[in-house]
């Protein structure tokens, strides 16, 4: 079992997870897996793949039930609704302003938090994933970042189930039957042989493949096959980087392949 939380929780976090907890333990099933790998103190970076939009729920349920309740880089959008952005801001998450010179903001906030001993969680893709079959595209480098600053551990995280309940870009919920959310957390990415390298773009973006490459196999691992061709770029096929790609750009989606069974529920 393990053992206290390392910070208290804000107020309104605790009214989230009262609120949202049970409603998530009743309605799906759960595959979780690599536990040991969270560290049970100290701040640190979690980055897992993003294929819906229930996938922050289904990550923080994760991190939550394991005592390691993780703070979110969430867009700013969603500060500006009306009841939510009050709860989830004083709940601690941390807005994101994209393709904007407040985003530098986000990012200062983030190595605060990963320094005040948080868990600080990175969808590394910025977005749900545009690979046609939900493998883990192009990351973006924030959460190789903020590792680099703090010389913190950066936990890779792969998820697949999320997208059954809510496909990606959806507007239905499939609750019935309950579908098994499958989330498995692997050893820390090593960086460092980066950490007395300049803080550049090359640097940035060889800790951010090897990020992306540690959620890629933890996710073959629970997909039960392996991702055959080259990370899928939205820049090089011409899709947008945010919003729905389906709204501007066909690229095709095959049936993703299924995960394997044999997990506990």
């Amino acid at each position: 079992m393990r053992g206290a939380r390392p910070t208290r929780l804000p107020l309104a976090y605790r009214l989230v997870a009262f609120l949202v907890r049970p409603m998530l333990m009743a309605l799906t099933k759960r595959d979780w897996r690599g536990v040991e790998h969270l560290p049970m103190s100290g701040g640190f970076v979690v980055s897992a793949n993003h294929i819906s939009y229930v996938d922050p729920l289904i990550f923080a349920h994760y991190m939550f039930d394991n005592r390691r309740e993780a703070y979110f880089l969430a867009k700013e959008s969603l500060f500006a609704i009306p009841f939510v952005g009050w709860v989830i801001r004083r709940a601690g998450q941390i807005p994101v302003y994209r393709n904007s010179l407040a985003a530098a903001q986000a990012y200062r906030a983030a190595v605060d938090a990963v320094r005040q001993g948080k868990a600080v969680a990175i969808f590394p893709e910025g977005t749900i994933t545009r690979d046609p079959d939900l493998w883990p595209m192009r990351g973006k480098t924030g959460a190789a970042r903020v590792a680099l600053e703090t010389r913190c551990p950066l936990i890779p995280v792969a998820q697949w189930g999320p997208e059954e309940i809510l496909s990606p870009y959806g507007h239905r919920l499939r609750l019935f039957p309950r579908k098994t959310m499958h989330l498995r957390a692997g050893p820390p990415v090593d960086l460092s042989d980066l950490y007395d390298q300049p803080i550049d773009t090359r640097t940035l973006r060889e800790a951010t493949d090897r990020l992306m490459d540690r959620i890629t196999v933890l996710l073959e691992e629970i997909r039960g096959e392996q991702h055959t061709h080259e990370r899928f770029d939205p820049r090089r096929h011409g899709v947008p980087e945010i919003g729905d790609p389906m709204k501007h750009h066909e690229i095709g989606r095959s049936k993703p392949g299924s995960p394997t069974e044999g997990g506990t529920a």
